[in-house]
C-alpha cells in the first residue's frame, strides 16, 4: 500500500464519511490539532516513569481517535462512537485523583519543572488550541457538547499530571 493517493494534490482531502472538503477547512484544522495532540502524546509518554500515568495517557491516546473521527464525520449516522458525558466523568474523576495527591497553588508557576512535566505542559497547550479550534467549528456546524467538554477536561487533566511529575514548581512573580 501506498502513502500517497494523489487525491489531495488540489488542495482537498476526505472526511471520514468521503465528503471532500479544503484541508485549510476549520474542520480539518479541529481533528488535525487533536491528530498532532495524539503525537505530541505519544513523545510525551517517552519521559514519563509512572505506569499509572503513562497508561493513563495511552488510554487517553486510543480516546483521542474517537475524537478525531466524531470531528473527521459531518454525516453522524456513519460514527460508530460518540463521545458521551461518561468520557467526561472519567476525566473529572482523574483530575481530582490527580490534584489531590499534589499541592495546588493558587497563583501562576513556570511550566515544566523537569523534562516529562515540560512534555505535559506541551502538550496541555496543544489541546488548548484545539478546543479553540473546535470551538470555531462548533460556530458552524454541529458539534457534540460532550466532545467539547471532553477536550476541556483534558487540557485540565494533562496540567493535573504535570503538576503530579513534577518535582518542584516556580512561582511566577509579575513584579520581575
Amino acid at each position: 500500500m501506498r502513502v500517497y493517493t494523489k487525491t489531495g494534490d488540489k488542495g482537498k482531502t476526505s472526511l471520514y464519511d468521503s465528503k471532500r472538503v479544503f484541508k485549510d477547512s476549520i474542520r480539518v484544522e479541529s481533528y488535525g490539532t487533536i491528530d498532532e495532540l495524539n503525537s505530541y502524546l505519544g513523545l510525551t509518554k517517552n519521559f514519563i516513569e509512572d505506569k499509572k500515568v503513562y497508561d493513563l495517557l495511552n488510554k487517553i491516546q486510543r480516546k483521542l481517535f474517537d475524537v478525531a473521527a466524531e470531528l473527521a464525520t459531518e454525516d453522524k449516522s456513519k460514527l460508530k462512537f460518540e463521545m458521551t458525558e461518561d468520557e467526561v466523568i472519567f476525566l473529572e474523576n482523574k483530575i481530582d485523583e490527580y490534584l489531590d495527591m499534589v499541592e495546588t497553588p493558587d497563583y501562576f508557576i513556570i511550566p515544566g519543572a523537569g523534562k516529562a512535566a515540560g512534555f505535559l505542559h506541551v502538550s496541555r497547550t496543544i489541546c488548548r488550541r484545539a478546543e479553540r479550534r473546535i470551538i470555531t467549528l462548533a460556530r458552524e456546524a454541529d458539534v457534540n457538547e460532550h466532545l467539547l467538554k471532553y477536550v476541556n477536561r483534558l487540557s485540565d487533566l494533562l496540567y493535573s499530571l504535570s503538576r503530579y511529575i513534577e518535582d518542584g514548581y516556580e512561582e511566577v512573580d509579575f513584579n520581575n
